[in-house]
């Protein structure tokens, strides 16, 4: 009987890996394209917090400059109420002999404060920013000093 026998040279290596074409980049490259993206993302971020940051301030800053115009509107506004509540107290007492529609509970100004009854100041209060350029101490004596020759 014969043996058989592996034919000369011996037979062709076997193919046991997948010979697949490559898909796609490498992933080093997808992994610097995120980097990129992410980079790029945390930038306009950025931009766009500064920018509602100094939306915010000029928003604090308007209404800093609005204060005193409200305040003189809320003030002509008291004064004008208080004179139609004095108008209102004369016509409703009229009648009433020794009335005085200004005196209440025997004080000279019933909304306290000074005595003169056409003054109505109201101390305001505001809160700069630190960003704004502050006023030199001499300025602020200055000014003080000629409000307290006026009064």
């Amino acid at each position: 009987m014969v043996q058989d026998l592996p034919p000369t040279g011996g037979y062709e290596p076997v193919q046991y890996r997948r010979n697949l074409p490559f898909r796609g980049f490498r992933p080093s490259y997808y992994l610097l394209g995120m980097g990129v993206v992410c980079a790029y993302g945390f930038y306009e971020t950025m931009k766009g917090i500064k920018e509602q940051r100094e939306n915010a301030r000029e928003k604090i800053w308007a209404r800093i400059h609005l204060t005193p115009m409200l305040q003189a509107e809320a003030d002509r506004d008291d004064v004008r109420r208080y004179f139609a509540a004095q108008a209102r107290e004369k016509e409703l007492m009229k009648d009433e002999k020794g009335w005085d529609s200004a005196s209440v509970y025997n004080v000279d100004n019933p909304y306290g404060g000074p005595a003169d009854r056409n003054r109505f100041i109201r101390p305001t209060y505001t809160v700069a920013p630190p960003s704004e350029s502050v006023i030199p101490e001499k300025e602020v004596l200055k000014i003080l000093e000629a409000e307290a020759e006026r009064q």
